[in-house]
């Protein structure tokens, strides 16, 4: 249906397409894994955990190294980051990563971005880690844990790609769709009496100023078409003390697969 009907129809349909959008917030898309991908995983110990109603997905690649978390974006799953685990095992680092709630091989259900933060803020204060290493959306997960644990031991925080803004997620829905702008008052409406939130304020561009004591590096592809690289940069900007790379052809997905990007990371957790 072309997004210029779904407009007009969402136009008079308000509430109708108002939980269809928030359907879309919560309802995350699971993509089929490659067969390398799969191959990473089965490489790990995995073991299921109960956690807010879901089987939460975990894996562990041991190693007598420093510890690593992975942190996967939004209908992503740990099996992303098969290339870079197996650089990580193979350099000697103690890998963790999961699968968040109704991602990847974890339970399926509603969920929403606070059940993924509290997830990585129970990892971050359960494992004894030393490093993190998130993907888009893991990005906000992250630092908002973060920016609310006083006592943590991360040392050091590689960001591939983060967005910055809540609202421009909320934005890229309503576009994506097609919704009128009223349904899309509604959906924030909607999100914010539900989760007793206030969607300007959640940005990582402000998380980050209340992260204390990590070596952070912000690696973003100039041709990312799906977070464009100015939220990166504005993530960067508030951050004092950050490092920020600009790298090219790599796009949204593809820096999970990129060599020059690897070395960067190594040489960055050296």
């Amino acid at each position: 249906m072309k997004t210029s009907i779904i407009k007009f129809l969402s136009s008079i349909f308000l509430n109708k397409f108002t939980q269809l959008a928030y359907r879309n917030l919560t309802h995350p898309q699971v993509k089929k894994l490659r067969e390398r991908e799969l191959k990473t995983l089965n490489k790990a110990s995995q073991e299921d955990i109960a956690f807010e109603g879901f089987t939460i997905r975990t894996y562990h690649w041991p190693n007598p190294g420093k510890s690593i978390l992975l942190i996967h974006g939004w209908e992503g799953q740990a099996g992303n980051f098969s290339d870079i685990i197996e650089h990580l095992i193979t350099a000697g680092y103690n890998v963790y990563a999961f699968d968040g709630p109704s991602h990847g091989f974890s339970s399926k259900g509603t969920t929403s971005m606070f059940e993924f933060i509290e997830l990585v803020s129970y990892f971050i204060q359960k494992l004894e880690l030393n490093y993190l290493i998130s993907h888009s959306f893991g990005g906000v997960a992250t630092t908002y844990a973060l920016s609310q644990l006083a006592e943590h031991s991360i040392e050091k925080y590689i960001l591939l790609t983060t967005p910055d803004r809540f609202s421009e997620r909320i934005d890229a829905v309503a576009d994506q769709v097609g919704i009128a702008h009223k349904v899309k008052l509604k959906l924030i409406k909607l999100l914010e009496d539900k989760h007793n939130i206030d969607v300007q304020t959640l940005n990582v561009s402000d998380f980050v100023k209340d992260i204390q004591g990590v070596d952070s590096l912000i690696i973003h592809g100039k041709d990312d078409r799906v977070i464009p690289i100015q939220q990166s940069q504005r993530v960067h900007k508030n951050w004092p003390g950050s490092s920020f790379l600009e790298v090219e052809d790599t796009g949204h997905f593809r820096i999970l697969r990129s060599d020059p990007v690897f070395d960067r990371v190594l040489d960055f957790l050296a």
